[in-house]
């Protein structure tokens, strides 16, 4: 999964299995899910046409589906919580004509799923949207009624995923912990104009942290003259034993361990990857060679 913005849209890129529980009950094969934000303010044409008019611009052929927003998609909050990446952008308010859904949210899940937890985890997703709290003092809770695309990569390996389930209990907590996020961010009571990045961790206890480059906090273990723009890297875990090993994780699996690669923060990486969000890692080794030369 690679996904990237432009001044309108989040993009997600992969080989996806996905339901859109705004359009269809079915599970589709996709490539690519959507985020796009309208204006209220001017004549729009149907949601169907609008994303297609958005994919066909952007060179996305008929294997998409996407959600509509008024709020600005720099407004995004992405969490990461191992397997589960969970996309949100919501406003506070009640629905308005023309306004898009209040909370758009897109789970992607980079272990498989079953067509069955697909829909569980589309069922997980909308109880934890009713209890989200708003995230600002005085705030009622944001209208339980959104936009939500569940997507998997990857054979199946869960066949359920319920509240109590590994999926379900990930989606559940990025659910709680991003809505209250994504709407003080909406409201304009953040600093930053950009998404937020929010990273489940376990180191000194469970908890959620949000990266920003502007404070990162693995430099300077970076040499001078790296960049952090993609710290958290999006070929993770890329596999390749030129850049990274395989290692013993604590609870007996394994992990991929790559902080001797210093690729992704090379300024001339950094540049072509921003210039070409979906460049595969052969890409950017090249590029890194180049560099080196």
């Amino acid at each position: 999964m690679r996904y990237f913005l432009d001044n309108s849209t989040l993009f997600v890129r992969g080989s996806f299995r996905a339901v859109n529980i705004r359009t269809s009950a079915s599970v589709l094969p996709v490539s690519t899910l959507l985020i796009h934000t309208v204006n209220p303010k001017k004549k729009h044409v149907a949601p169907e046409k609008e994303l297609e008019l958005v994919a066909a611009a952007a060179g996305i052929g008929p294997g998409y589906t996407g959600l509509l927003t008024t709020v600005p998609v720099q407004d995004l909050c992405v969490l990461q919580y191992d397997f589960v990446t969970v996309f949100i952008v919501a406003r506070h308010g009640a629905v308005r004509k023309n306004a898009g859904d209040p909370v758009s949210i897109i789970v992607c899940s980079g272990q498989g799923l079953t067509d069955a937890a697909l829909h569980e985890t589309a069922a997980v997703v909308k109880d934890a949207m009713a209890e989200a709290p708003g995230g600002i003092a005085g705030q009622k809770r944001p209208s339980p009624p959104g936009g939500v695309i569940v997507a998997c990569e990857g054979a199946p390996e869960h066949n359920s995923a319920g509240p109590q389930s590994p999926v379900g209990t990930r989606v559940r907590a990025a659910i709680l912990h991003g809505i209250a996020h994504a709407i003080k961010k909406q409201a304009h009571t953040g600093t930053r104009k950009r998404p937020s990045l929010f990273i489940f961790s376990r180191f000194k206890g469970e908890h959620w942290t949000e990266w920003s480059p502007e404070d990162c906090p693995y430099y300077p273990c970076h040499f001078e003259g790296q960049r952090c723009d993609f710290c958290y890297c999006p070929l993770y875990p890329c596999g390749d034993e030129a850049l990274g090993q395989w290692v013993e994780s604590s609870n007996g699996g394994k992990v991929w361990n790559c902080a001797r690669c210093t690729m992704i923060h090379e300024p001339a990486v950094a540049d072509y990857l921003l210039r070409n969000p979906e460049a595969s890692k052969d890409e950017l080794v090249r590029v890194w060679k180049l560099r080196k030369k």
